[in-house]
C-alpha cells in the first residue's frame, strides 16, 4: 500500500471508504436513512401529519360556518372558528410528531432512560 498517498490511487481510496461505510452500517443496526423507523415510512408519516392538519381546518372552518347559518353572524362564526381550527391543526401535529405531550399525560423528558 505504497500508493495509498498518491491522488491516482483511487482503489485504496475506495477499500478505506468501503471499510468506513462498513463500520458506520455496524454502529447503526437499526437501518439508514430513509428505511422504516418505528414502522412507518417518512412518507407515510408526512402524509399522517398534513391530514391532521387539514382536518382541524377543515372542521373549524364546518363549524363556523354552521354557526354562521344558524345564528345569522356571518362572516365572524367563520372566521373565529377558522383561526380556532388552524391552532387546533397545529396542536394535532404537534402532538403526533411526539414534539408535546398529550393533554394529562406526564410523558418523559428526552434523555430518560428509566422507562
Amino acid at each position: 500500500m505504497a500508493n495509498r498517498g498518491k491522488p491516482g490511487d483511487l482503489d485504496g481510496r475506495r477499500r478505506d471508504l468501503e471499510a468506513a461505510l462498513a463500520a458506520r452500517r455496524r454502529e447503526r443496526p437499526s437501518g439508514g436513512e430513509g428505511a422504516e423507523r418505528g414502522g412507518k415510512s417518512d412518507f407515510a408519516n408526512a402524509l399522517k401529519l398534513s391530514s391532521e392538519f387539514i382536518a382541524g381546518v377543515v372542521v373549524g372552518v364546518a363549524l363556523g360556518w354552521f354557526i354562521d347559518r344558524m345564528a345569522g353572524t356571518s362572516p365572524w362564526g367563520l372566521i373565529i372558528f377558522l383561526l380556532l381550527g388552524f391552532g387546533a391543526g397545529i396542536l394535532n401535529v404537534l402532538r403526533s410528531a411526539g414534539l408535546i405531550a398529550e393533554f394529562g399525560s406526564k410523558a418523559p423528558k428526552k434523555g430518560d432512560d428509566d422507562l
